[in-house]
């Protein structure tokens, strides 16, 4: 018998591609393995065209729940944004994408996992971090950094190889962006965003929504809840947390919501920029930070934010299958324990703008927060704690004017 490797397989050239390859330069038996983690029909026909293209079997395997509530979840509770932009939609979902894999790879026997990540991006770390992590035995093949095996350099290239192989697929020359789409977000890169120097072609690119210009000329109200930092309803209808990112970025698209033009630093070393639609998902994460505004102390928001930073970079960096991104994960989830209550919000033309929240454990008191003197404030307590508070300036400027009297 042959030996197997899984092929982490979207159905797209250069996967197509790498199915003939991996038989005629390592003689596997390759068995295709596609993750949906919410990609909607970017899936249909993959079956026949795997098959056509040499592969013993497909797995089609449906992540999106477990991609909602075990890792997106835990990235909007601790308000994980990369380089203070990018939602991390791609980041997300490759710790998922490798678990499964190797799943599989185990339950076929299989030697090898192949990925189709190019030597330049930063998926090819987060998909070899997690199978590293989660199965230090298997081997894996990155045919894009194999260039004395790998000679397709160009979808030119790849098309040509596919036909000596016999494989007529409808694939062409390509002129549009490349893409990574999941329930959380869709990215787009290359074209004219090659260049920084120049405007997106947004007639060209949006697939979630619309431009803020193109957005209805009425806002729309919606309400959230949250329990223990989880969403758990919109406007009043309960729902798992999978259909909430799905209802959010169908509201999310209608009104011009979650548009980002960004430059980012690549874990590889070098700046890439892209354009991201992320409509439901910048709601869900401005809701919730509505939330904890009201229900989170000063201290403890002070530290969440310096963690929730730390989690960006872990997931974005692929670690998420370390000990760190435990410990971190653990801290934010000790605070959500009162992230609990109604967030209220009006999509207008790209803005979410407030129109109430409340909370049984909000920490907001009218009483100590109005102009009115209460019972629990007497503003001339301001006077000694301003005087301690400020009493390092105070000794600062002192020394300071001493020292320059002195050196006269």
């Amino acid at each position: 018998m042959k030996e197997k490797v899984v092929l982490a397989y979207s159905g797209g050239l250069d996967t197509t591609a790498i199915i003939p390859w991996l038989k005629e330069n390592f003689d596997y038996e390759v068995i295709c393995c596609c993750i949906d983690c919410g990609q909607g029909n970017e899936l249909d026909g993959l079956d026949e065209r795997a098959k056509l293209s040499g592969a013993t079997k497909l797995y089609i395997e449906d992540i999106t729940d477990e991609f909602c509530e075990d890792y997106i979840v835990p990235c909007v509770q601790a308000g994980a944004v990369y380089e203070n932009k990018y939602l991390l939609g791609t980041s997300m979902a490759r710790p998922g994408i490798a678990k499964r894999l190797v799943e599989i790879a185990r339950k076929e026997g299989a030697v090898a996992i192949c990925h189709g990540a190019t030597g330049k991006g930063n998926d090819q770390i987060r998909f070899e971090l997690g199978i590293k992590a989660l199965a230090p035995d298997i081997k894996i093949i990155a045919p894009w950094r194999m260039t004395d095996v790998w000679t397709m350099d160009s979808r030119e290239a790849e098309i040509e190889y596919c036909k000596k192989h016999g494989i007529d697929l409808p694939f062409a020359v390509d002129s549009s962006y490349s893409r990574d789409r999941n329930l959380w977000h869709i990215s787009h890169e290359g074209l004219e965003l090659e260049d920084p120097a120049n405007e997106p072609n947004y007639e060209h690119l949006l697939v979630l929504g619309v431009t803020p210009e193109k957005a209805p000329d009425e806002g729309e109200y919606v309400t959230m809840t949250f329990e223990k930092g989880v969403p758990t309803s919109v406007n009043g209808e309960q729902m798992k947390v999978a259909d909430i990112i799905k209802k959010l970025n169908e509201l999310g698209g209608k009104h011009g919501i979650g548009i980002i033009d960004i430059v980012e630093n690549r874990v590889v070393g070098m700046k890439s920029r892209g354009v991201y639609e992320t409509p439901g998902g910048t709601i869900l994460m401005e809701a919730h930070n509505q939330l904890e505004e009201l229900v989170l102390d000063r201290a403890t928001m002070e530290v969440k934010k310096d963690m929730g930073n730390k989690f960006a970079q872990i997931v974005y960096e692929g670690k998420w299958f370390t000990p760190l991104r435990e410990a971190v994960q653990a801290f934010v989830e000790s605070t959500q324990e009162y992230v609990t209550g109604e967030v209220k919000f009006k999509l207008y033309k790209g803005n979410i703008i407030k129109a109430g929240t409340t909370s049984p454990y909000s920490l907001y008191d009218e009483s100590l927060a109005s102009f009115t003197t209460g019972d629990l404030y007497d503003h001339n307590d301001a006077t000694g704690f301003i005087t301690l508070f400020g009493l390092p300036l105070k000794v600062r400027a002192m020394k300071l004017a001493e020292s320059k009297k002195n050196n006269k």
